[in-house]
């Protein structure tokens, strides 16, 4: 079992290990769902499949860093992430690129992503309501492999209420925000409302960000590893990751995609923002207060360092060259420190390598 060392790394070492042993086991398994995807005998969903491996692989290596985590088992946590993150970029194909606009056919098809976290779910039909079905159990085999994984850990009972709660968002986020444009705000808006007061510090629409990622999930998964994991533990990597880590992480996503989602009529969550100091203001709030939240968390550096990954990554994607954003990036680099810019050059060696 390749199990990674119950020491906290430093930051050096953490990026070292990243790139040379955990990149080369993501590449792996992506091949193997790559091969999976070729064999749907619906050439449309074999496409849909194929193609978000190929466009998106860096989500999987970007979610992988928790393989990482000290004192789990990597190999076994890079087969659920890849898993996991595969699934949930083949299901955005499928609501997004064929010209489907059904809301219960969009629900359906996420019901994947709860079943995959509780070992115990019957497998659902997930085509029932979707034009389109002969995947040839690609999709089934995604759901079956992540409730594998998570079959073996020591507290899975101990996260998996958590861990679902936060697959039903980012459910509910998929379901609305790819209906029909005169339909997915008011929608969305309707869904959103009851879970954000009055005094709350975070916008719908950051609300909605912070649904939409997986690293929650990655993280409750790493942790679910340790024995007689404590309930308070769980709660307070819940509170960090969601909204603040969750909402940088979709928030710095939806910014690069500016310009693309404006072409494209695409909804996005950062264009909600009046001006550009404002884009940047929030980003900055987000980026502080996860940082903060980070501290209070086991292994604090482990999770200081997906922060400033987080942002370096997005950051050093040649989208952000755009020059409608380019001093709001400046901006962002500017004040967020030295192991910042650092992971931010690492980053663009790394893209111009064809590392990530």
């Amino acid at each position: 079992m390749n199990t990674s060392d119950v020491r906290p790394l430093n930051s050096a070492k953490l990026i070292y290990l990243y790139v040379t042993k955990v990149f080369p086991i993501v590449k792996q398994e992506l091949n193997k769902w790559k091969q999976k995807a070729r064999e749907a005998p619906d050439a449309r969903l074999s496409q849909q499949a194929f193609e978000s491996i190929r466009l998106k692989a860096f989500h999987c290596q970007g979610g992988s860093i928790y393989a990482l985590y000290p004192g789990i088992d990597r190999a076994e946590t890079i087969r659920f992430i890849v898993a996991y993150q595969t699934m949930s970029d083949y299901l955005d194909n499928l609501v997004d690129s064929l010209e489907v606009q059904d809301e219960k056919a969009f629900s359906q098809l996420h019901l994947a992503m709860q079943d995959a976290l509780n070992p115990e779910a019957v497998p659902s039909d997930y085509y029932l309501y979707y034009p389109y079905r002969e995947d040839g159990g690609y999709l089934e085999q995604l759901v079956k492999a992540c409730q594998e994984s998570i079959r073996k850990l020591p507290s899975r009972k101990t996260v998996q209420e958590g861990a679902i709660k936060l697959a039903e968002l980012y459910s509910y986020l998929q379901t609305y925000k790819h209906l029909a444009m005169d339909k997915r705000e008011a929608k969305m808006l309707e869904w959103i409302g009851p879970h954000i007061s009055k005094d709350s510090q975070i916008t719908a629409w950051e609300f909605a960000a912070a649904t939409g990622s997986t690293l929650g999930i990655f993280c409750l998964y790493a942790v679910a590893h340790h024995p007689k994991l404590p309930i308070r533990q769980v709660k307070m990597i819940t509170s960090a990751y969601f909204p603040w880590i969750c909402g940088l992480h979709i928030l710095l996503d939806y910014f690069i995609d500016l310009r693309e989602d404006r072409e494209t009529n695409q909804l996005n969550f950062v264009a909600y923002y009046d001006h550009a100091d404002m884009i940047y203001e929030r980003m900055h709030l987000f980026l502080e207060n996860s940082l903060k939240q980070a501290q209070i968390l086991e292994y604090p550096k482990f999770h200081e360092v997906v922060i400033k990954g987080l942002l370096a990554m997005y950051l050093s994607d040649e989208k952000s060259m755009d020059v409608d954003i380019q001093s709001i990036v400046k901006k962002l680099l500017d004040s967020s420190g030295v192991g910042v810019k650092l992971l931010y050059r690492l980053c663009r060696q790394l893209r111009k390598s064809k590392v990530i």
